[in-house]
């Protein structure tokens, strides 16, 4: 019984010196959280075997901190683990982010050259042009480009409507 308050007074000690920072300007690097897990741990089991086994207290102390040490080191790699796998999965979303952003912007490149290239054969808007569709032996005329102009700057940020493949009416 007379060994409690030392015991106690020793786990006070640790925490102290563990858990305060220097004064000197020093590089401080973070625990891994493996090396978190077993000290809090071995902290942990060490004051409950202490506590449990009242004829040898050194030992139940001893026993406790292996004990409680282990199972935070296995505590602290499963979340290390985690930690991991949500990085790898994050880094995995914006890999495939960036490769659909690619075929977008390859695919905007494609469009705007072929809309380049057939440009001069297209007719002004709201103009009416013979359709392929006849009613009888006669041709029907139909509206194209009535309402949007196709546009010639699809992909490129820097101009209106980058986004969008057709020109909006501005009125």
């Amino acid at each position: 019984m007379k060994k409690l308050p030392y015991i106690f007074g020793l786990i006070v000690l640790l925490s102290t010196s563990f858990g305060t920072r220097s004064a000197q300007a020093q590089i401080l690097k973070s625990w891994s959280p493996q090396a978190k897990g077993a000290a809090i741990g071995g902290l942990g089991g060490a004051a409950a075997g202490a506590i449990i086994n009242k004829r040898n207290r050194a030992v139940g102390g001893v026993v406790g901190g292996v004990a409680g040490g282990a199972i935070g080191y296995g505590v602290g790699k499963h979340i290390d683990n985690k930690n991991k796998q949500r990085a790898a999965a994050a880094a995995e979303r914006r890999a495939v982010a960036a490769r659909e952003a690619a075929y977008r912007r390859e695919l905007a490149l494609a469009r705007n050259r072929q809309t380049t290239t057939t440009q001069s054969a297209l007719v002004p808007a709201n103009s009416l042009t013979a359709s392929n569709a006849t009613v009888g032996n006669a041709m029907v005329p139909a509206a194209s480009n009535a309402a949007y102009m196709p546009n010639t700057a699809y992909g490129d940020a820097s101009h209106p409507y980058g986004t969008s493949e057709y020109r909006r009416k501005s009125w």
